[in-house]
Parts: C-alpha cells; sequence; structure tokens
C-alpha cells in the first residue's frame, strides 16, 4: 500500500478546516490575521495533548506542582523581567505599501534567494555579515546597512524604499479600570506564563511543603504582537503555553539541565511523533539569551522545514535574583539539612501547545493509495485521537441501531465515542480516517445472532470479529500496544 508523507502545510490548513480542526477566528467577518479557533475535534485533540503533558509533569513526578496565574500582572512584573526594556523586534517599513517587516528575517529571505540561485559563497558571507550584527554600528543600523547593500527590495510592493530599522516593543498594551487613562495606568498582556511561575515562587514554597528540587508546572494564554505571525498555528498572536520551572541548587544545574532535555525528547516520542522527525539543536555560546547558561532547541521536521517546538534553558538565578530586586522580597531558600541559604537556578521547559498539536498532525497525515483510491488518513496515537470508537450500523434498521446505541452507552464512559448511521460503510471509514478515530465498529445482522461486531483498525485496515462482551477489552489493548509506523 503506498504512502506518502504530508509534503504541504496548505493540506493541514484545508483538511483542519474540513473536519473541524481549526479555524480561522472570526472567519464569517473575513478573519482575524494569525488568530485561530479550535473546532471540535481540534479541541479534543489539544485538550488531549495538554492533560498527556499536565499528566508526565505533575502525576508522574512528586516534586512537581502546578500553578495557574492570571494573564494580567503587576506592570513591574515585566521591568523585571526585561520585557519593557528589551523584548522587542528590530522592523523596517515600506514607504510605498505601508507595510511593516522584520528587518533580519528580510535578509534571511534574500540569503536563501542567493542559495536557490546557487550563490552559496554570496550567501555564505552575508550571513555572516547577518550573524555579526551589532558588533559594528548597533543592531538596527547594522541591519539597516545590509539591507541598503544589497537593494533588498519590498516583498509585496517591490520597491526600495525604506524607512530606517527601529525597534517594536511586541507584548500588548492597555489600560487597567474603567477609568484610567496614559501611561501610569499601563498594563500587558503576559507576552509568556513563565512569570506568573516566578512570581509565586515563595507562595509555593509555603505552602506546597516543597523542597529543592522541585518543579512548577503551568498551562496558559500568553500574546505577543507578532508583525510577522504567519504558517498557520505555528506563529500566532494569541497561543498557549505549557511551561514548567525547575528550582535546583546552584552547581546541580548542569546535570538537571542535561536530565530535562533527554526527558523532553523522550516525551515528544512518546506521543507517537516519528524519530526521524525530531532533533535537538543547542544555541551557541555566542547565540544564548542574556538570561541563559545554556539552552537548546527540539525541533520538528514541518513541511516549512526544522523548526522550534519546544526549549530547554538553564536560565541561572537570573529571573528570581531580577524579581528580589524589582520586588524588595526575599526570594531565597533555606536549605535545612545544609544549612545554607541560596537562590536557586532554574531549568525551564517551555513548549508551545499550538506548535505541539500542529506537529501532531502533521506528523500523523498520510496519502495512501487504496484500490485506485487516495485515502487521507491521521495516524495520530490512540490516546491523543479526539474520537477513539466509531459505532456504525450497517443499515438504519431499528435492530442494529438498538445494538449499536448499546454499545455507544457502554463504551462512552471510558472513550469519547461517535455513532454514525449517515452514509456508505466505506464514507463513514474514511471519514473517521482524516479525523484519525484509530477503531471503527460495524454492527451487522450477524451479530444480532452471535452478539459479534466487526472491529476495524484504522492504520492497516484490517478487520476483526470480536465478541460485543470482549470489545472494550480489544480497544484498551489495542490503545496500549500502539506504535507509530
Amino acid at each position: 500500500m503506498p504512502e506518502k508523507n504530508l509534503d504541504s502545510l496548505d493540506k493541514i490548513v484545508s483538511l483542519s478546516k474540513a473536519r473541524g480542526f481549526i479555524f480561522q477566528s472570526s472567519d464569517i467577518y473575513g478573519g482575524l490575521a494569525a488568530v485561530y479557533d479550535y473546532g471540535p475535534l481540534g479541541v479534543e485533540l489539544k485538550r488531549n495533548i495538554q492533560a498527556n503533558w499536565w499528566k508526565s509533569m505533575t502525576q508522574h513526578h512528586d516534586n512537581i506542582v502546578g500553578v495557574d496565574a492570571a494573564i494580567f500582572m503587576h506592570p513591574k512584573v515585566w521591568e523585571a523581567s526585561g520585557h519593557v526594556e528589551g523584548f522587542n523586534d528590530p522592523m523596517i517599513d515600506d514607504k510605498q505599501s505601508k507595510k511593516r517587516y522584520r528587518a533580519d528575517m528580510l535578509i534571511e529571505q534574500h540569503i536563501q534567494k542567493l542559495r536557490d540561485k546557487g550563490k552559496d559563497d554570496e550567501a555564505d558571507h552575508l550571513q555572516e555579515q547577518l550573524d555579526t550584527t551589532g558588533t559594528r554600528k548597533g543592531l538596527c543600523e547594522d541591519l539597516y546597512d545590509i539591507i541598503m547593500q544589497e537593494e533588498i527590495k519590498a516583498p509585496e510592493s517591490g520597491a526600495f524604499d525604506w524607512t530606517e530599522v527601529r525597534q517594536f516593543n511586541l507584548m500588548f498594551k492597555t489600560h487597567y479600570g474603567a477609568t484610567s487613562s496614559g501611561d501610569e495606568d499601563a498594563i500587558y498582556l503576559r507576552p509568556e506564563t513563565a512569570q506568573g511561575i516566578f512570581v509565586n515562587f515563595k507562595n509555593v514554597m509555603d505552602t506546597a511543603r516543597v523542597q529543592i528540587p522541585f518543579g512548577i508546572a503551568q498551562v496558559g494564554k500568553a500574546f505577543r504582537n507578532e508583525v510577522v505571525a504567519r504558517q498557520f498555528v505555528f506563529r500566532m498572536r494569541e497561543f498557549e503555553q505549557m511551561e514548567m520551572q525547575y528550582f535546583v541548587e546552584p552547581g546541580n544545574d548542569e546535570e538537571s539541565y542535561d536530565n530535562w532535555l533527554n526527558s523532553r525528547i523522550e516525551w515528544h516520542k512518546n506521543l507517537g511523533i516519528r524519530e526521524e522527525n525530531l532533533r535537538t539543536v543547542p544555541h551557541p555560546e555566542d547565540k544564548l539569551a542574556h538570561y541563559a547558561r545554556a539552552a537548546a532547541d527540539i525541533q520538528f521536521n514541518f513541511p516549512i522545514g526544522w523548526q522550534e517546538v519546544e526549549g530547554v534553558h538553564n536560565r541561572t538565578d537570573f529571573d528570581l535574583t531580577r524579581h528580589q530586586e524589582y520586588s524588595g522580597k526575599k526570594m531565597e531558600y533555606y536549605d535545612q539539612k545544609q544549612q545554607k541559604r541560596y537562590t536557586p537556578y532554574v531549568i525551564e521547559t517551555s513548549i508551545g501547545l499550538d506548535r505541539c498539536t500542529l506537529m501532531v498532525l502533521c506528523d500523523a497525515y498520510r496519502e495512501e493509495e487504496v484500490d485506485g483510491d487516495t485515502r487521507t488518513v491521521l495516524k495520530l496515537h490512540p490516546k491523543l485521537a479526539p474520537t477513539k470508537v466509531g459505532i456504525f450500523p450497517l443499515i438504519k434498521k431499528p435492530e442494529l441501531q438498538e445494538l449499536a446505541k448499546k454499545i455507544e452507552f457502554e463504551l462512552r464512559d471510558e472513550y469519547n465515542v461517535l455513532y454514525d448511521e449517515s452514509g456508505s460503510i466505506g464514507k463513514r471509514y474514511r471519514r473517521q480516517d482524516e479525523a484519525g478515530t484509530p477503531f471503527c465498529v460495524t454492527v451487522d445482522f450477524d451479530g444480532l445472532e452471535d452478539n459479534t461486531v466487526t472491529i476495524r483498525y484504522r492504520d492497516n485496515m484490517e478487520q476483526d470479529r470480536v465478541s460485543v462482551d470482549k470489545l472494550a477489552d480489544v480497544i484498551r489493548d489495542g490503545m496500549k500496544t500502539w506504535k507509530p509506523e
């Protein structure tokens, strides 16, 4: 059975809308750029991924607890974290079209065009210039000089009529309170969830009776006013993060960092992601964030190339020290056994839930030739599948419908099931293949005689005859023994 993997993100976009995974936000009004809604199947898939992450973090570790911090936080939080001063992108405006672009991305696109033309030497020289921006005149000035030197034109208008490169802060800014006005009442939508963990460090220590090493996990919305937001749900302005901050004694941070990096790769594999589509890419020392001692990306091979899905970082004691400085509250830990105080180091694992959902969809997507037709199927891990079991009466006959409904009722308490009696069995199978449903159960007239049904397996389309009494056990075993192809 010839099989083809995903070769275009457009196919996932199309399938997501057709089957109810993901819709453009405010679609009936023409949509809102870089904002998306999750449909009936999408919300189930997303919640299954989130639940799996939460279980792996909190239920499988006796020293990791959870919090759910508010989206609105005191403005000084973002001063302490460095976001007010340094959470910027270098932007340049096309005077003709009034469009705004990331200056570094314009140069990266130009470099790729040079490589596509076989001009690797020119591309390498330009890449070196880009990598060393900020070491000559300054970041914005160096980027502007490269754009002028290479005569890079605006992608949409084709004009070569640019403003200077300027830094723009990516945080959404609003006002707090019905009568507020002016910058003195300014407040921000959080651009990351991590700071909600750091400011609750003492609260958790005082109430959860945890001891170093311990972690705090959180799932929540974050907001970034990305100018270049594209590639479906890969880069959005409103997105969801799953983060865990692990507090360790200084000196034990390097070992903990290595352990968490390995652990996180294994988690992705346990989602059913094929190993050949995953890799880790350490950040070179000269590219580390100002707060990081070490960092690595876990990347997935999307149709748009290798891209980051999760980051693992050694944040040192930067965050707790900064919040101690700005708040005046002690962020130290007293180790009773060693009778000493210290500010813990932090190992961070941070994954985008939306990116992870896209990764799962992309990895599971297959096109197969079956009897001269193309079958589109999502070979999702059964534990992530939005619907676990499809239940079909062969035809619309009361006696078949009655048994099918009885099976639906018995399985519904344990699994998310779907009853469908519309269309031919073949069409019903195809609908569930595209939805990623791992098991389909068909009730026919023979089953009325011997109390058996046909169970059909999504991945290989094989069918077995199973006693109704054993059906739940067969599905349970199929869930446990599933392996990615």
